[in-house]
């Protein structure tokens, strides 16, 4: 079985003025495309994790989906995995290819593989705490049964949640940060943020079940 990283599409093209040109998606089943745009809440929560400062006022996590989606459609028939983990593991690469790009681009930088991969680790690694908070404390049993379907529900159910509270959750719960150190990136109390939190899952599961 051929693994996701080794259909990983090449490098999105530049125009001459640095930027990146929009890859112009070829013929393909619209239902590929469907497939795609259906994972934009889950590419979305993860790419907002993600963002640096100094350009999250520059371009939001909706644009660099948008970018990430394109690549995707342009790149399927390159897919060559075979499970629901190996497609989100597809995914995630490109989004990540996608943020370097972007980041190097606004800092004139060479491109950094270790930076890349760093990033790779992390953002895997907040899918996973998804998935486990989804087996925990959200999740019913038929809805781990189909859990990629459920993953992007729960992505969408944390970005619908007002902006302290889906930070609080995505910093605690995702990015594994300290009830102390989620205080210090907010700017706020260790009892204000454990509100937050307390306030927060309580309606992400009123959200996710509804």
């Amino acid at each position: 079985m051929t693994s996701p990283e080794s259909s990983f599409p090449p490098d999105p093209p530049h125009n001459e003025s640095g930027g990146e040109s929009s890859p112009h998606p070829p013929a393909t089943d619209p239902s590929q495309a469907e497939e795609i745009a259906r994972y934009e809440p889950y590419l979305r929560m993860l790419a907002r994790m993600q963002m640096r400062a100094s350009y999250k006022a520059k371009l939001g996590a909706s644009d660099i989906v948008q970018q990430t989606m394109l690549q995707a459609v342009a790149a399927v028939d390159q897919y060559r995995g075979n499970t629901e983990a190996e497609w989100r593991a597809w995914l995630r690469q490109i989004l990540v290819r996608q943020m370097c790009h972007l980041d190097r681009d606004l800092h004139r930088d060479k491109r950094d593989i270790r930076r890349e991969q760093s990033m790779e680790q992390r953002v895997a690694k907040s899918s996973m705490r998804l998935e486990g908070l989804l087996a925990g404390d959200v999740g019913t049993p038929s809805q781990h049964a189909m859990a990629g379907e459920s993953l992007v529900s729960l992505a969408e159910a944390i970005e619908s949640l007002p902006d302290a509270q889906r930070d609080a959750i995505a910093m605690h719960y995702l990015e594994g940060l300290k009830l102390s150190e989620v205080a210090e990136r907010l700017g706020k109390t260790t009892g204000s943020v454990a509100g937050l939190l307390h306030r927060g899952m309580k309606q992400l599961r009123q959200n996710f079940h509804e």
